[in-house]
């Protein structure tokens, strides 16, 4: 986990009831869900696997040691958890070395963000250093704080990294809104008791109480955001 938090953030410049924004990274602020599958399906390939399409649901959005174990033992491929992720680290990193492409809406989002002195985590289940190869692209300093999923003992869909950043920033679960693409993610942020925008890459996310389901971050601001968060007595 990194932080630039000086002390306990405990609400917005403007003193709105929302106290954070927290985000995901792949497939939610980058367009890299489509690179992990296709690095997943190269290095099945050159162990004489074919992935099907239907696990692509299955491994989105979670942590690396749950998705590399399932396909694993969905081919019963000869290679161990331990090498696989290693080979996706790597070959991810390859992939992102030049430049990251951004979300649609992501840019703008993200500089109404610090415009506004909003504190703001990045919560991903990619490990620490593909999240700092990612930030080169987004700018660390658009973050009060990140997680990666290599630092905490559970990750998504566990609420851990949610409400490790929460309290890092001092604010309460139910104040902050959370941001992600995938089912995995949303189990996460809701067990943790944030609200939920849903912005689907892969697969569908049907609308829910605490959630609400948009088509891309074009459609979310921070007035939408702070929208979401009904005020505490």
């Amino acid at each position: 986990m990194t932080s630039t938090v000086p002390a306990p953030v405990t609400r917005t410049a403007d003193g709105s009831a929302l106290q954070a924004v927290l985000l995901d990274m792949d497939g939610t602020l980058v367009d890299t869900e489509g690179f992990w599958w296709e690095i997943e399906a190269e290095i099945f390939r050159e162990l004489g696997h074919r992935l099907e399409d239907a696990w692509r649901d299955v491994v989105v959005g979670g942590p690396m040691t749950r998705s590399a174990g399932f396909l694993i033992e969905a081919t019963g491929a000869a290679i161990g958890i331990a090498e696989l992720s290693v080979l996706l680290n790597e070959r991810f990193e390859a992939r992102i070395a030049d430049r990251v492409p951004l979300m649609p809406g992501a840019e703008r989002l993200l500089s109404e963000l610090a415009r506004h002195n909003v504190p703001t985590a990045l919560v991903s289940a990619s490990h620490r250093r593909v999240i700092d190869q990612v930030l080169l692209t987004l700018g660390r300093d658009r973050f009060t704080m990140t997680v990666a999923g290599d630092e905490v003992t559970r990750t998504k869909p566990h609420p851990d990294p949610y409400l490790l950043a929460a309290r890092t920033l001092g604010a309460h679960p139910s104040r902050c809104a959370v941001i992600e693409d995938t089912s995995t993610g949303v189990a996460a942020a809701e067990a943790a008791g944030c609200r939920v925008v849903a912005v689907p890459s892969v697969g569908v996310i049907e609308p829910a109480p605490g959630r609400t389901v948009v088509r891309s971050l074009e459609d979310v601001d921070l007035e939408f955001l702070r929208s979401l968060i009904v005020p505490m007595n």
